[in-house]
């Protein structure tokens, strides 16, 4: 539903030569998302990380994806290789028909690795969310507070409420950590040392 609309602002931001290209995870899968990276690599923007524009925290971050030098070219091949690509054709690297973004053979080691890196960032971004939330929550209780009074129920209450939400968030912590041990490994054994030093916190 999702894939042609982010291919065509893809596409317009190449034809104007924007050197960044910035897209949210549209696909309701990770898998396909680093599938529409290598897609978008081969229209020449390559899967850069989080974008600086992303709010911090933010359970949709945006990604960056960088115009190479060989953008123009790149684009222009693979337009001839796949014309009807903006009007549900074949996608570069792509099996053709029904799920546009499910990788050939030959593209799928290069699409997992994209993955890899993908879910590196991801799981890097969950240091801030829900912290806000955490934090505000027990002045958000007040307002009920105020209305039922600060007896010792009450307080129990909000104070359970809030280490559900923390317990919540705090594994969330740990499965995000797991996935970053996990795809880093992956992609060290690749050879690719991922963040960039210059992204790194």
């Amino acid at each position: 539903m999702f894939l042609q609309p982010q291919l065509k602002a893809l596409l317009r931001d190449g034809a104007q030569g924007a050197q960044r290209h910035d897209a949210r995870n549209l696909q309701r899968s990770w898998r396909k998302f680093a599938a529409f990276a290598y897609v978008a690599e081969q229209y020449g923007y390559q899967y850069d990380g989080l974008s600086p524009i992303s709010p911090k925290g933010s359970p949709n971050p945006y990604f960056a994806f960088r115009r190479t030098p060989d953008a123009a070219q790149r684009a222009n091949h693979t337009a001839e290789q796949h014309p009807d690509a903006l009007k549900g054709g074949p996608l570069p690297g792509m099996r053709p028909g029904g799920n546009h973004l499910r990788p050939l053979p030959e593209a799928r080691r290069d699409v997992d690795l994209l993955h890899a890196r993908i879910m590196v960032d991801y799981s890097r971004s969950h240091r801030r969310r829900g912290l806000i939330a955490l934090v505000i929550l027990p002045l958000a209780m007040l307002i009920p507070l105020s209305q039922t009074g600060f007896t010792p129920t009450a307080l129990l209450v909000c104070a359970a409420i809030w280490l559900f939400f923390a317990a919540l968030w705090a594994l969330g912590l740990f499965l995000a950590r797991r996935r970053l041990t996990k795809y880093g490994h992956i992609l060290a054994a690749a050879g690719i040392d991922w963040p960039p030093a210059r992204v790194r916190a």
